[in-house]
């Protein structure tokens, strides 16, 4: 049997607003188990990101439980938060978020240098890493040269090059044409097989639902319905 790998108890999450607080999730309570390819999908607002963004412990709840490879997020100090960050979780964002002034390379290097792996190491993790993505001949390209739909595979590459358990991806095709997307999902999806990564998604988009196995639907913020797919 897999192991579960992420757990939320009826885990709420508020925001002050000007009149009291506002609950972007409800009472929240599912499983994921490793080598899931899983989205969380649901209308702008419905709490996907809020959701995404405290598995990743980018963010803690307010009510009941997280917890991440063991660990209860909320009672982590910010060390162990970015220790558990660095070490164990890939994030994967619709702006891509690379750093102009570095070289594709580069870019992917840096979470390797966070973690002070060696050098031999850490080179041949990042030519993996390109190889993976199809990108081996952009290694010393900038991302202003890029396409948008390469600049997503470097990122995935960024991810994916400390073999993380887990990779979080929020909206990650929002910004790509149909062709682009397509490339994504699919790296993306042979490296969940490959290395049994697990992939979650926030998404509202048809092309990623269509390629996610189990679709969890969050309306104003509560599970209105899990379902394996695929």
């Amino acid at each position: 049997m897999p192991k579960i790998q992420i757990e939320t108890k009826k885990m709420t999450k508020y925001y002050p607003t000007g009149e009291g607080l506002f609950a972007a999730l409800k009472d929240v309570t599912l499983n994921f188990t490793e080598g899931e390819f899983a989205g969380i999908v649901g209308p702008s607002g419905s709490g996907k990101t809020t959701l995404l963004n405290v598995i990743g412990s980018l963010d803690t709840q307010s009510e009941g439980e997280v917890i991440v490879l063991g660990k209860e997020v909320s009672k982590l100090n910010a060390k162990e938060s970015a220790a558990l960050r660095s070490e164990h979780i890939g994030f994967i964002f619709q702006t891509y978020n690379l750093l102009p002034v570095y070289t594709v390379y580069e870019n992917v290097e840096f979470p390797l240098l966070l973690l002070k792996m060696p050098d031999a190491e850490r080179q041949k993790a990042v030519m993996d890493a390109l190889d993976w993505v199809g990108l081996t001949d952009k290694a010393k390209s900038r991302p202003t040269q890029l396409s948008g739909g390469q600049s997503q595979r470097v990122a995935i590459a960024r991810a994916m090059v400390k073999k993380p358990q887990i990779v979080l991806a929020d909206e990650p095709t929002a910004n790509l044409d149909t062709e682009n997307s397509m490339n994504v999902l699919e790296t993306m999806e042979k490296l969940n097989k490959e290395l049994g990564t697990t992939y979650i998604f926030s998404t509202h988009d048809a092309k990623v639902i269509a390629f996610i196995r189990r679709k969890i639907t969050l309306v104003d913020g509560r599970v209105d319905s899990d379902v394996i797919i695929g």
